[in-house]
């Protein structure tokens, strides 16, 4: 079972210009292809404890940006949420 994730196609999606790779709703749609990607893995191999530990340090990272992101830009932060199927 690979567990590949298409940044290209992620970064096309949600960039906001042409040669925008970095913004944080890039960052973020990238750093939550490869949580699910992650909790699919820690879902079969439950005693990973390094791939646990890599999943705590993305969801930190994410959860940072996403608050940036609703500090900063209101708008695009609800827009992201909802393409992204977030709970909140």
């Amino acid at each position: 079972m690979s567990h590949v994730i298409d940044k290209p196609s992620i970064i096309a999606t949600y960039r906001i210009h042409e040669k925008d790779t970095g913004s944080s709703e890039v960052q973020i749609a990238i750093l939550s292809a490869r949580i699910r990607s992650l909790t699919d893995h820690l879902r079969i191999h439950r005693k990973d404890a390094h791939s646990r530990l890599g999943l705590l340090l993305l969801a930190s990272r994410r959860r940072k940006l996403l608050a940036y992101l609703r500090r900063s830009h209101q708008e695009k932060y609800q827009s992201l949420i909802k393409q992204l199927k977030f709970r909140r």
